[in-house]
């Protein structure tokens, strides 16, 4: 009954809502932050658009095509953001709007983000405790959007996922989830992946789409040891290592080879049967 009434408030807030279709991801106070103190804040108009910091609600944001050329195939997409911030338009919705135009909904996920103190990423950072609530919302994200794939007009066996640098660190968790049957149909972590401890990694998983630049310092090692530990295990994962582009591309056009990532991404989908 509780799940009921979860799954029908959810959808009252979806119908009325005048633009975005906005879903908090957990009923009540998201699992393990329950004393958290530190307050969600937005920054508009940055170098890369809005970014959110702080995040303590996750909730989930559905960006659908239009019934015409719609695909039946949805992807949950995580910016990325060390797992202290959300690049929120550059790594999140100018994704999504691309997407669309191409058949397929997105469904952005504001995960939950350390808290931040003090300008700058923390030289010592841990990625495997900052990323444990993303980690968890984007397997949540996977659950809700399947129980609401009717709603939303995609099919429930052909849901991905993405991320973008510490985005990808999250879509490497729910790819690798010990469930099976609750793992992405697809997934691609764009330069990025496990930025701690190397995870256990099973053989079979879904089809795995890769990408990041030769010149990328930040995320170069850390997305090529996981396709190797993906090639070692038995999987067969798809990567595209452009010679420049730099970490954080999104869909900037800096006039490098990273610019055209997306159609690479696509065109993969085709192949796959997972879009027209």
């Amino acid at each position: 009954m509780r799940n009921a009434l979860f799954t029908l408030t959810c959808w009252i807030f979806i119908a009325t809502a005048s633009s975005a279709q906005t879903i908090n991801l957990w009923r009540g106070v998201a699992p393990g932050s329950e004393h958290w103190t530190q307050s969600e804040q937005k920054i508009e108009n940055s170098p890369i658009g809005t970014v959110f910091i702080d995040v303590v609600t996750p909730t989930l944001t559905a960006f659908l095509p239009e019934k015409s050329i719609a695909t039946g195939t949805g992807i949950v997409v995580a910016p990325g953001g060390a797992c202290i911030a959300l690049s929120y338009d550059l790594e999140g919705t100018n994704v999504a709007h691309w997407l669309n135009e191409h058949g397929i909904a997105v469904f952005l996920l504001k995960y939950r983000t350390q808290e931040k103190k003090g300008d700058g990423i923390p030289p010592d950072l841990d990625m495997d405790v900052a990323c444990q609530w993303g980690i968890a919302d984007g397997i949540q994200a996977l659950k809700v959007v399947r129980q609401h794939a009717k709603e939303w007009g995609v099919s429930a066996d052909r849901i991905g996922f993405m991320g973008f640098s510490a985005g990808a660190m999250v879509t490497s968790g729910a790819l690798l989830q010990g469930d099976a049957s609750l793992r992405p149909n697809f997934a691609a972590p764009i330069y990025g992946g496990p930025f701690g401890k190397m995870p256990q990694i099973p053989k079979n998983l879904p089809p795995v789409f890769m990408a990041w630049a030769q010149d990328d310092e930040q995320a170069r090692e850390t997305a090529s040891k996981f396709y190797e530990a993906l090639k070692a295990a038995g999987n067969n994962p798809e990567a595209h290592i452009f010679n420049a582009g730099g970490h954080g591309f999104g869909l900037r056009k800096q006039g490098t080879p990273s610019d055209h990532w997306i159609e690479e991404f696509y065109w993969w989908l085709q192949s796959n049967n997972f879009a027209k």
